[in-house]
């Protein structure tokens, strides 16, 4: 079995992550749509969030197999820190790549108006492949699985709350507002603006890039930690 059919297989042994792969994206599907805000209903808005949680969720395996000595066993088979880390990763996306197309394509088949489906999934994708990145730069600095995710949900709220997706970011102060352009998390809600009324390509990609190098510098911290 290759690593990266053991990271699926594994990915879905925890019943905690079950919840989360699964039965929390299909009630996003279910949340109502705001009278003014946000643009695109309430589980559209916070399904990112929910993808930063899958990040952590799915990369603290890694985390729990460099606690465990599981790694540097793996490292003799001779298994270089690449093979080894790229095919947990790209397990990672597939699922979350997976869940994101039951979001988006699962809302048109019951009717939601999600104006560009296509580029919102385009989007979702992006996003999806940041999540993961932060994840991975996460616990390369923690040794406990349970102290990384516990950190990290403070963190995800924060960010969440900063980027725009708990509350409009017109209602915060112009400081707060200047400030938030750094997160990822503010990259999206304006994705999430253009899909309901944007008109102009560039200005998507140009949020799509910026989600991509996020993911960039993101995966260069992670990975520095190596197996050896």
């Amino acid at each position: 079995m290759t690593i990266f059919r053991f990271a699926l297989k594994r990915s879905f042994s925890n019943k905690t992550n079950i919840i989360f792969l699964t039965l929390l994206p299909l009630a996003c599907l279910w949340l109502p749509k705001g009278e003014y805000w946000p643009l695109l209903p309430y589980g559209y808005q916070y399904f990112g969030i929910l993808l930063l949680f899958v990040g952590i969720r799915l990369a603290s395996v890694i985390l729990e197999d460099r606690a465990k000595g599981v790694v540097k066993r793996l490292a003799v088979a001779p298994l270089s820190h690449w093979q080894y880390l790229s095919q947990n990763l790209a397990a990672y996306a597939v699922i979350m790549v997976i869940q994101c197309a039951i979001v988006v394509y699962g809302g048109v088949l019951i009717g939601v108006e999600l104006y560009k489906p296509n580029w919102l999934m385009l989007l979702y994708v992006s996003y999806s492949v940041t999540s993961i990145a932060i994840a991975l730069a996460w616990i390369s600095v923690y040794r406990s699985k349970e102290a990384a995710f516990l950190v990290y949900m403070s963190t995800v709220v924060l960010l969440a709350l900063l980027g725009g997706q708990l509350i409009p970011l017109y209602m915060f102060p112009e400081a707060l507002q200047r400030i938030a352009i750094l997160f990822p998390t503010y990259w999206l809600d304006q994705g999430l603006a253009w899909v309901a009324r944007g008109e102009q390509i560039s200005e998507f990609m140009l949020i799509n890039g910026v989600l991509w190098l996020y993911a960039i510098v993101f995966f260069i911290l992670g990975s520095t930690r190596k197996i050896h």
